[in-house]
């Protein structure tokens, strides 16, 4: 099976295309078209044809559009979830839970879409304002091009798609090498649900090759962008003055105080340390417990984690199958075995057979392992004693990242204490850092990325404040 670019509405031959296989079986899925820089261009040029088309679509025609999409895939919801489970090994009880968020983000987009507006000025409020009248506007930037990783291939190519398009900008869009089957698979409800030829273009490919094509062109207006902090930090070199939005990486924390109910986080810490194989964002790597509950906690965390089902991603049961790829488990490990070196305990797991990395608990992680000061982005997790929740903030804010973070605790002035001293882009009360819903604002601050996500505030990042003033008293 061949799959072709998606350009101007059309599906386009490439002369090249790449194999792709599932990471979990090995299976070939497809050849995937591997567009050079002429199909690139062809997509850009598409891209800029439509925009007088999507910034002249009324609201409501746009809210259309992207709800009949989320009931499109609503209507095809098992296969979706099963293709993510074949291209991303993500356990197929993981993957129809993206397919449900990106249900509703695509919904979420649709209503949004419909509350796109400015506000009014006084201008009476400061002199020389008197006889005049002012408003503000909201418009699209135009060309968004879009890169998004494998992790969530529906939901995260959905918070790109879904605000760009409520906004009324159209589209290039690069998925991630190992996940394009769920990009063209959204392409196709596009196509159905009508989206103007040209408003959503798909190119997969060599990044180096698209990537940089994409963030350079000067007819490309903005770039949003989820991924490693290193490529960010490239295509923010590269843009030159256009917006950029950059979702990068984390080594989330959680804090565990002394008052917290062990028995009641537990499986909830579980589930945030290791699904998907860790590889998210906001998984929770990195768990602060204070030490007079310490001993209980990582007792009843290891007797949890063994619990969980290794296996075949489209096993109903499987918690935990392959990671995206061999070279990725072979660098977890080799983390592992680094941390051990340097005087770590491996509690649970370290070790990886079939390309599925056991899950791992590390005990008493120095602070300068690998493990702890990087984004581990595999089922790994630390679980480190401290003697008070000051000393625990200290050490989550002793990072290079700061997404979100959370602290379990029943003590309001503790809890309003971390509020404040944590450097992060968003606190969880009494919940791991892995919470996310998709209309909340997302994002990080420090190498976890500039702006936000979460359809609202990704429409705000997507769209150009014009003023309009009226002088009355001419």
């Amino acid at each position: 099976m061949k799959k072709h670019a998606f350009i101007d509405g059309t599906w386009v031959e490439t002369k090249n295309y790449t194999p792709l296989y599932s990471p979990y079986s090995k299976e070939k899925l497809a050849d995937i078209a591997s567009a050079d820089l002429a199909e690139t261009e062809l997509a850009i040029e598409a891209a800029v044809r439509c925009k007088p088309v999507m910034r002249s679509m009324p609201a409501h025609q746009r809210a259309r559009i992207l709800e009949t999409v989320s009931r499109l895939l609503e209507q095809r919801r098992e296969e979706a979830a099963r293709l993510i489970a074949l291209e991303a090994a993500k356990p197929i009880k993981a993957a129809l839970i993206e397919v449900d968020r990106t249900i509703q983000t695509y919904k979420l987009a649709g209503e949004e879409a419909k509350r796109i507006h400015g506000e009014t000025l006084a201008m009476d409020a400061v002199p020389g304002g008197e006889g005049r009248f002012a408003y503000t506007v909201r418009e699209p930037l135009g060309v968004v091009g879009a890169v998004t990783p494998f992790n969530f291939p529906m939901n995260l190519v959905a918070h790109k798609l879904g605000p760009a398009i409520a906004a009324g900008n159209t589209v290039v869009l690069k998925p991630a090498g190992q996940t394009p089957l769920s990009a063209f698979f959204i392409a196709e409800l596009f196509m159905d649900a009508g989206l103007p030829a040209g408003a959503l273009n798909v190119v997969t490919g060599a990044g180096r090759v698209i990537g940089d094509k994409i963030v350079e062109d000067p007819r490309v207006d903005v770039i949003t962008f989820t991924g490693s902090p290193s490529v960010g930090k490239s295509i923010r070199a590269k843009a030159g003055l256009k917006r950029v939005t950059l979702e990068l990486g984390s080594n989330s924390a959680v804090i565990v105080d002394s008052d917290a109910r062990i028995d009641s986080i537990i499986a909830r810490c579980v589930t945030g340390a290791f699904s998907f194989q860790g590889q998210v964002c906001i998984s929770l790597q990195r768990v602060y417990v204070l030490e007079d509950r310490y001993e209980e906690f990582v007792e009843k965390f290891v007797a949890a984690a063994k619990q969980l089902k290794l296996g075949d991603p489209l096993d109903a049961d499987t918690d935990v199958s392959a990671m995206i790829s061999e070279r990725e488990t072979e660098r977890a490990v080799e983390w592992i075995q680094e941390a051990a070196q340097q005087g770590a305990t491996v509690a649970l797991g370290g070790t990886a057979e079939g390309g599925i990395l056991a899950p791992t608990v590390l005990l008493n992680v120095p602070p300068d392992a690998q493990v702890s000061c990087k984004e581990v982005f595999a089922p790994i997790v630390l679980i480190n004693k401290v003697s008070s929740v000051e000393e625990a903030v200290d050490w989550v804010n002793h990072s290079v990242y700061g997404l979100q973070a959370g602290i379990y605790t029943d003590n309001l002035h503790t809890a309003m204490n971390a509020i404040d001293k944590l450097h992060v882009g968003g606190v969880m009360i009494n919940d791991i850092p892995t919470f996310r819903l998709d209309h909340m604002p997302y994002g990080g601050v420090k190498e976890s990325g500039v702006g936000r996500e979460g359809i609202k505030y990704a429409v705000e990042e997507l769209t150009e404040l014009k003023l309009v003033v009226f002088n009355r008293s001419r």
